[in-house]
């Protein structure tokens, strides 16, 4: 048992550091390695399953809604990313550039796309041409490259994995209703899929994407406190069909400019779980994107017939449509809890001889080690349940950790005093509209905007920072 206890001490205590406590469980956790290019991490075959479950949830909703995926190039010529003045000027300082092939100097620079908007707009200057053709609903899986100056896994890397979904339609509403439905897609994934609470709302005009006439976003308060934006909907207007000449004829036979919109989610979803439900023996995963769901532990596995039942559970645990693992190495029983605690395996089944004997096993749940003799008749529906509660208890926990650490602030001087007596969280307050007050929030307090909520809730009618009249309720706070 030294062994097993050494392991569990090589992760640093999260309220000790938090970001050496990150680190520790991303690399002995096996999801990622470096490399020898700063920024760029290996996403090894245990943290690429988190991903390819995202992946395939998230898929199979979008193809629900009528969308259809396309793969767009990876390099954009210089020419068409300046077509767009706001954009261009927006990811500018990101931009990865190729300027040779092979030993020849190219003629143009090729940009190593950072987002696909130009990409999207040429082609669909391409295919659109008549109301018919309208509307288009395109989505991609695909990696980016923005050139982070302070890297961390998942969090900000220079190339990272993500979806981006593009579509055009013929009216504003119609691409106004697009926008907001896709970021309510990703609310209701991270809330009862990753069990992961979210604010909804809509990003200040000085944090919109750069080209949108509004962003709309996610954020979600992680265990320090920290904001995290989960995923992000923009509504573009016709600026960008505008710039790339994207035209249809309508039913009146006039030439009009479409209306589009992007949305995307990213690898960073991962740090997102990790950092909401993840604790000091390492990973808590919600059950539906766990690589493994249930592990069966066979205890005294030397006796006769204890590998068998234990290979019979599984096997019938998985005929039931559920990832499972039997671990009868030779390590000890001890070893195995914590190195599946480490993995943050939701559901541990042990099973022994005395189980065997009274036809049960005993289940114990990842995020509170909860006990549970099950028998083995009916074993599966009672898992299916236990992962079921495990996902509502992860929600639970970390909703109370956002309610917890909300605070309502009337004065700047609040806003200072409640985050060095609290520490980190959401700061909501009042906000005038102004700009010049949300950069003074920044510069006098050090939270930044995240967003305006979709409620529409109030706590007064003067603006935290010049006393003004005020109407929009903002959450503030500092994030990854």
């Amino acid at each position: 048992m030294a062994d097993d206890k050494k392991m569990v001490d090589q992760i640093t205590p999260m309220d000790e550091d938090f970001a050496k406590w990150y680190t520790d469980i991303v690399k002995k956790a096996e999801l990622i390695e470096y490399t020898s290019v700063k920024g760029c991490m290996v996403i090894r075959p245990y943290g690429y399953a988190i991903w390819e479950n995202i992946q395939r949830i998230l898929d199979a909703e979008f193809k629900s809604l009528g969308h259809e995926n396309v793969y767009m190039p990876m390099f954009i010529t210089e020419s068409l990313l300046n077509k767009e003045k706001d954009h261009v000027a927006g990811f500018a300082p990101e931009v990865a550039w190729v300027t040779h092939g092979g030993s020849e100097k190219l003629e143009e620079r090729l940009c190593v796309r950072p987002t696909s908007e130009t990409l999207f707009c040429e082609h669909f200057s391409n295919i659109v041409h008549s109301y018919r053709d309208l509307p288009k609903l395109y989505n991609q899986w695909v990696s980016v490259v923005r050139w982070e100056k302070t890297t961390r896994p998942f969090l900000r890397t220079r190339e990272f994995l993500w979806q981006e979904g593009h579509t055009v339609h013929e009216t504003a509403e119609e691409a106004v209703a697009e926008t907001e439905r896709m970021l309510h897609v990703y609310a209701d994934f991270c809330e009862n899929v990753l069990a992961m609470p979210v604010v909804r709302g809509r990003k200040t005009d000085s944090d919109k994407f750069a080209g949108a006439v509004a962003t709309y976003a996610l954020e979600a308060l992680m265990h320090d406190g920290k904001a995290l934006q989960a995923a992000t909907s923009h509504y573009f207007g016709d600026g960008f069909s505008r710039a790339f000449g994207v035209e249809y004829t309508d039913k009146e036979n006039k030439k009009r400019h479409p209306f589009q919109t992007s949305w995307g989610c990213t690898t960073r979803l991962i740090g997102a779980i990790i950092m909401t439900h993840g604790d000091d023996n390492g990973l808590v995963l919600p059950p539906a994107v766990a690589p493994v769901q249930v592990v069966v532990i066979p205890v005294a596995q030397h006796k006769p017939g204890v590998i068998e039942a234990a290979t019979a559970l599984a096997d019938r645990l998985s005929a039931a449509g559920l990832r499972v693992k039997t671990d009868a190495s030779e390590n000890s029983a001890g070893w195995k809890f914590a190195e599946y605690e480490m993995k943050g395996v939701p559901l541990r089944i042990e099973i022994g001889p005395r189980d065997i004997e009274q036809n049960a096993c005993v289940a114990v749940t990842r995020l509170d080690r909860k006990k549970t003799v099950l028998s083995l008749d009916g074993a599966e529906d009672a898992v299916k349940a236990l992962l079921e509660e495990e996902r509502g208890a992860m929600f639970a926990r970390a909703k109370e950790n956002m309610d917890r650490r909300t605070y309502d602030c009337r004065t700047t001087e609040e806003i200072k005093a409640t985050l060095a007596e609290k520490g980190d969280g959401f700061i909501r307050a009042m906000w005038c509209g102004s700009p010049e007050c949300e950069k003074k929030i920044k510069e006098l307090t050090g939270v930044s905007s995240r967003c305006i909520p979709f409620e529409g809730e109030k706590i007064g009618d003067r603006c935290v920072c010049c006393g003004e009249h005020a109407d929009t309720l903002l959450y503030f706070g500092n994030a990854y």
